[in-house]
């Protein structure tokens, strides 16, 4: 099943996807959903990050084809970004004027369904509500520059996520591509990653509680590509969509 969370005739709904289509839904996403009114273009609807985390935690150096000539880390490497930097599918990614190069980085996102705490690799797939297509967007100089990521990782528009979860995938071998202006940049497979999908997730519950609804970005493979003005960035995840957000220059 595919769950977004979208704007409709000046309200905020649930919606189930089906083709070009979405069913206006009530409850959700995590809840039982009630169906109503008409089947709707996929056309008029305004997309919204499909949930609200109460953090978004991301891995780092997470494909072998990322990590160049550095060693990969022997667990893995979580870190968080801001909520407050979260967009959807459709909305613009400002780029900081002082930020210098600001990257798109690919990647496959997990959507908590249920509480998470210490819980083993085994069972990762029972809190897994689903999976997303996700862009951690990236300041370069900020990045190297600064002791902690706090802006080059978690600038306002700077996760984005979407356009909906698609509750049916496994994580073993998730297709995940990116795109600038209709080039591709970066294409791997989730078999590729140095550590798997539920290893991440259980390596971060046994630090901290994800809540129902909190995101993991589950590393970015290959080289990526610096953002312009007035470019438009796809992320692509085989099984779930597309994510397409354009780009701006922040006032």
């Amino acid at each position: 099943m595919r769950i977004a969370r979208v704007r409709f005739d000046g309200r905020t709904a649930t919606a189930i996807i089906s083709g070009r289509s979405a069913q206006l839904v009530r409850g959700g996403p995590f809840g039982r959903l009630q169906r109503i009114g008409e089947l709707v273009p996929l056309s008029k609807l305004q997309f919204l990050p499909p949930v609200r985390p109460t953090k978004i935690v991301a891995i780092g150096i997470n494909y072998y084809s990322h990590a160049g000539e550095r060693t990969p880390p022997a667990q893995p490497e979580p870190f968080l970004k801001a909520p407050s930097s979260l967009i959807g599918h459709g909305q613009t990614i400002l780029l900081p004027r002082d930020a210098g190069r600001v990257d798109e980085e690919a990647e496959v996102v997990a959507v908590i369904g249920r509480r998470a705490s210490r819980i083993a690799e085994a069972d990762v797939d029972r809190y897994v509500f689903g999976y997303t297509c996700g862009n951690d967007v990236s300041a370069r100089e900020w990045q190297r520059d600064d002791l902690q990521w706090w802006r080059a990782k978690s600038s306002d528009t700077f996760t984005a996520v979407g356009p909906w979860i698609e509750t049916t995938l496994t994580p073993e071998h998730i297709g995940v591509e990116g795109r600038v202006n209709g080039v591709v940049i970066q294409h791997a497979d989730t078999s590729q990653m140095v550590h798997s999908i539920r290893k991440c997730i259980a390596r971060i519950t046994s630090v901290m509680t994800l809540e129902r609804g909190d995101l993991v970005f589950t590393g970015t493979p290959g080289t990526t590509a610096a953002l312009h003005p007035g470019d438009v960035v796809e992320v692509e995840v085989v099984g779930v969509g597309v994510l397409r957000n354009p780009v701006a220059l922040a006032p």
